[in-house]
């Protein structure tokens, strides 16, 4: 069993809910990030996901994309730092840790040696926005061997038979999508999503988290009703680009703490 998966049954026999926080590896700098990394755990994540910056990142919004600009800027992060900051951190913490990416990065590392650094540094999983099908599944299967999980994404216009075929080469958890899109922080979130964590839930036994648009309390309190975790990306992203770079980390701990001050829904645990 995976670490990930260990970590969503210690949440299910304790009846009680996930938290996925995202930043993006090296905004404002890759020492932040080490010590984001470690406030989060602190907080009782269930997952980090680390976004891999990448400059073509077709999936988020400004904000994401921002992060991504001002990573590769700063500190010309590459697939390589990222992993040695997970190196660092796991001295520290056993958080299990998903990178977050597109595919044309990790082909240009190498699969197999993505695999096998993974393993060394200490990864627990994947998310690859832009892998489907067949390679999906390959990958997935290559990846299992090393007990990393390759995360699945469904969304609202997934229809039940390709939402079928995702969820049995799916590992870990599932992420869905809370409306077709981009990432990016919303007012509202979308009446879709709990219909299709409904039809998910026909395919898979697996873990259900929900993100994009996932910005404050009452997001997390509505997504918590229905589904496993709440995943929650732009909006710490946001206040991450908005703070003095001393004051980074105290500022998402503030955002954090703040926004899991969830009171009707079961109990958040990490």
């Amino acid at each position: 069993m995976s670490k990930i998966a260990e970590k969503f049954e210690e949440i299910r026999v304790n009846n009680t809910k996930g938290f996925i926080p995202f930043i993006t590896a090296g905004d404002p700098g890759l020492e932040t990030t080490y010590e984001l990394i470690l406030k989060l755990a602190d907080l009782d994540s269930t997952v980090i996901e680390l976004g891999v910056p990448f400059s073509d990142p077709m999936a988020d919004g400004p904000i994401i994309q921002l992060s991504a600009q001002r990573a590769l800027e700063n500190d010309d992060v590459t697939i390589a730092k990222v992993f040695d900051v997970v190196r660092q951190v796991r001295q520290k913490t056993d958080v299990p840790i998903v990178l977050f990416g597109y595919l044309n990065p990790f082909l240009q590392f190498g699969i197999d040696e993505l695999r096998s650094e993974a393993k060394n540094v200490g990864v627990d999983g994947f998310l690859i926005t832009d892998i489907i099908g067949e390679e999906f599944i390959k990958m997935s299967e290559n990846f299992a061997q090393s007990d990393i999980d390759l995360i699945s994404l469904v969304a609202p216009t997934t229809n039940d038979e390709r939402l079928e075929k995702i969820t049995q080469a799916a590992r870990g958890f599932v992420y869905a999508i809370s409306r077709a899109g981009v990432t990016g922080t919303r007012n509202e979130l979308s009446n879709e999503a709990k219909k299709l964590v409904e039809r998910t839930r026909k395919f898979t036994d697996l873990p259900i988290a929900v993100g994009f648009g996932v910005s404050n309390s009452q997001h997390v309190n509505e997504v918590l009703d229905y589904a496993d975790a709440a995943v929650v990306g732009s909006a710490i992203v946001s206040v991450i680009e908005k703070s003095e770079k001393e004051k980074t980390v105290e500022n998402v701990s503030k955002f954090v703490k703040e926004l899991l001050e969830v009171e009707s829904s079961p109990s958040l645990a990490g």
